[in-house]
């Protein structure tokens, strides 16, 4: 099995799919492209589960293009697990990625993800996910929501999906889990490594956009961890209602603060166009402006300060993560 080639890291990338003549073009293309330094890709190993669109197709013309992307088909649909179980068996590397095929990766997602196994504490690192369709309707706010406090949680103890990374430290994964990253992240508990949360390494999808389907994929979620932690004795971190509540209650905080901030604007706004009509009814037309004064300064360099105070806080929040 192979570790390492030069001073670079060989991972295998896996792509479970199903159905994803849509995406998995784009997903393959932004898979080649990946714009990687101490990372290697070996190998993109597609698995296909009984797919009946044009994904197969799709992923053969990609392989005429690149070498290293492989494909699987199954003939009968058994569920992601059975097919995360024939990527592991095809995968050549040491590092593994998995990624969902209705999913596109930045293009540093891979480089971020593998580089973190330079430290051999690591046992598996995750991607932030962020959904790419506008919350322009309750059930889109209520992905977007979601996934922000995701993200939060993600930092102080990490969740991981969609988009992972991990050492192959087993060969399979037992049928009746139905989240397998989840039970991936107890295996890497198990052996004493550290799992990660790798937020610069960004992987989009797309929420759910009708209520039927955001109850849908909450449901399934919340029973397969449920089932994970009865049978295997692992809780993740968003089954803890406590760390939970606890984000919520930082998001309740920025939408009162927020709620607080809009009356406080319209306040001051309503009062100014009040004074703004005295001034017209006595004739006050400004033709020489009463300065803000405080508008009065180099945007140059108050514009180089703030990117200053923006590099540092991403600084800082990469070394409490690393910590």
């Amino acid at each position: 099995m192979n570790v390492a080639r030069g001073n670079k890291i060989l991972c295998s990338v896996g792509v479970t799919a199903y159905n994803e003549e849509e995406n998995i073009g784009h997903l393959l293309a932004a898979l080649v492209d990946q714009h990687l330094h101490s990372v290697e890709i070996a190998e993109i190993i597609v698995v296909a589960s009984a797919c009946t669109d044009k994904t197969v197709p799709i992923i053969q013309e990609y392989m005429q293009r690149d070498p290293r992307i492989k494909l699987i088909e199954q003939e009968k649909r058994e569920g992601k697990t059975s097919a995360v179980n024939l990527f592991l068996a095809a995968s050549q590397a040491d590092i593994c990625v998995l990624e969902s095929g209705d999913t596109i990766p930045h293009e540093y997602a891979v480089e971020h993800l593998v580089r973190m196994f330079e430290d051999p504490e690591v046992g598996m690192v995750g991607a932030q996910k962020v959904a790419v369709n506008t919350p322009d309707h309750i059930i889109g706010l209520l992905s977007h929501l979601r996934l922000r406090m995701e993200h939060e949680l993600c930092l102080e103890i990490p969740r991981l999906g969609e988009m992972i990374a991990f050492r192959k430290l087993f060969d399979r994964i037992p049928a009746d889990v139905a989240m397998d990253e989840a039970f991936v992240e107890s295996l890497a508990v198990k052996h004493g490594l550290s799992v990660q949360y790798a937020p610069d390494a960004i992987v989009y999808n797309t929420g759910p956009t009708t209520l039927t389907d955001f109850v849908r994929q909450r449901r399934r979620n919340h029973a397969g961890h449920l089932y994970l932690k009865h049978k295997y004795g692992y809780a993740v971190s968003s089954i803890q209602n406590r760390r939970v509540a606890r984000v919520a209650l930082k998001e309740l905080w920025g939408v009162i603060r927020l709620v607080w901030v809009l009356f406080l604007l319209a306040a001051l706004e309503g009062w100014s166009r009040l004074l703004g009509w005295k001034d017209f009814a006595q004739g006050r037309r400004h033709v020489v402006w009463d300065m803000a004064w405080t508008q009065k300064q180099d945007v140059q360099t108050v514009r180089s300060d703030m990117q200053a105070q923006k590099d540092s806080f991403a600084v800082r929040s990469r070394t409490q993560l690393e910590q």
